[in-house]
C-alpha cells in the first residue's frame, strides 16, 4: 500500500531554516509530478511549490528565492528546503504525489497526513 510520510517539521525562529523530506513507500514503479502543499488555520490549502519528474520547478509568489523543492526519485522522495522563514510561513504543509503507479494499485494522487511548522517572531 503506498503511503507518503513526511518528516521535518517544527519550530524555528524567524529567519532560520528547515528541510522537509516526503518519503513515498510502498512497491512503487513512477510517480509524475510532486508538490508541497501548506494549509494555514482559517486559511485555504495553497500549492507552495511543485517539481516534475524532469526536475522542473515552480514556486508560489510568497516563498520564490526562500525555498528550494527537490526529490530522489530513486528514492520516491521529495524535499523542500526552507530559508528566511517567516512568521507567515506558518502552517501545516502537506506532501503531494501526482500519479502514483504501484504494484496492485491504480495510479493515483496521493496526500500525506502534514507536518507542522511553527515561526516564531
Amino acid at each position: 500500500q503506498v503511503q507518503l510520510v513526511e518528516s521535518g517539521g517544527g519550530l524555528v525562529q524567524a529567519g532560520g531554516s528547515l528541510r522537509l523530506s516526503c518519503a513515498a513507500s510502498g512497491s512503487i514503479f513512477s510517480i509524475d509530478d510532486m508538490a508541497w502543499y501548506r494549509q494555514a488555520p482559517g486559511k485555504e490549502r495553497e500549492l507552495v511549490a511543485r517539481i516534475t519528474s524532469g526536475g522542473s520547478t515552480s514556486y508560489a509568489d510568497s516563498v520564490k528565492g526562500r525555498f528550494t523543492i527537490s526529490r530522489d526519485n530513486a528514492k520516491n522522495t521529495v524535499y523542500l528546503q526552507m530559508s528566511s522563514l517567516k512568521p507567515e510561513d506558518t502552517a501545516v504543509y502537506i506532501c503531494y504525489a501526482q500519479r502514483v503507479s504501484a504494484r496492485n494499485s491504480f495510479a493515483l494522487d496521493r496526500w500525506g497526513q502534514g507536518t507542522q511548522v511553527t515561526v516564531s517572531s
